[in-house]
């Protein structure tokens, strides 16, 4: 069984985890989804592959900027010479 099929978001309003713009009820969409995630039995998995394949949205208990941010700091430390 796929661990989409064990999240805790299946069967929620979709509409939840995809908030347009910036203002209060974005924001409120946002923390509403990850109160959803937070007690999941796959948010490991979902972070995992939404930072590796999803842009848009809040995954894994995490929002766009906050995968942006995620992949920004790997790059950084792939980038690095080792000593």
């Amino acid at each position: 069984m796929d661990w989409r099929h064990r999240a805790n978001c299946r069967g929620k309003d979709p509409e939840l985890f995809f908030p347009v713009g910036e203002g209060d009820l974005a924001r409120w969409q946002a923390a509403r989804a990850k109160a959803i995630c937070r007690g999941c039995a796959v948010l490991v998995a979902c972070r995992d592959w939404a930072r590796a394949h999803e842009d848009a949205g809040v995954w894994g208990g995490e929002a766009e900027q906050e995968r942006r941010d995620q992949r920004r700091r790997q790059g950084r430390r792939r980038a690095r010479p080792s000593s």
